[in-house]
């Protein structure tokens, strides 16, 4: 007498394929080339003032460091204030042309992602970031590799590295 191997079975279950709703009403395929190459030259030819943004977003980050200097805002909600501004400056710091406000941006969030709660350290290193951005943004500083902008990221990183340094003393 022969045994059959469970996989010589028949199954009784069957595959069940859903209906896959959001591609019927979005359909098939990619991007147009000509509308990827439009959003690519709007992008490369923008003609927007981005330092009045980018400085509206570095006052948002000093009313948020003096709230937490006089302690009318406590840890997650300075860390909230401050994470906002910092990612939409970010997002849209080489979009309108000032990679180097995206770059220093980016340590910041990293750094903040990492530490959600604010200590008189952490404020420190925000106050650094602020007066970074204001002045990227006034003196209009575009070459993120320029001497300003390698030395700016090099003392924002410098920065974190010795709060986690100090941290792992502790």
């Amino acid at each position: 007498m022969t045994k059959t191997s469970d996989a010589a079975k028949p199954s009784k279950s069957r595959l069940v394929k859903p209906e896959n709703t959001l591609k019927k009403k979005v359909g098939h395929g990619g991007f147009d080339a000509k509308v990827l190459e439009s959003a690519q030259d709007m992008i490369e030819n923008n003609t927007i003032d981005f330092k009045p943004i980018a400085l509206e977003f570095s006052e948002t980050l000093g009313e948020t460091i003096a709230a937490a200097k006089d302690g009318t805002m406590k840890n997650e909600d300075i860390i909230n204030n401050v994470m906002y501004p910092a990612m939409q400056l970010k997002a849209q710091g080489s979009l309108f042309h000032y990679p180097l406000i995206t770059k220093i941006s980016h340590i910041l969030v990293d750094f903040l992602e990492d530490n959600p709660v604010a200590d008189p350290d952490i404020i420190e290193i925000i106050e650094a970031y602020k007066k970074s951005i204001t002045a990227v943004a006034t003196l209009e500083i575009k070459d993120e590799n320029g001497k300003v902008g390698l030395e700016l990221c090099d003392a924002l990183t410098g920065a974190c590295d010795r709060y986690y340094k100090a941290r792992a003393k502790a």
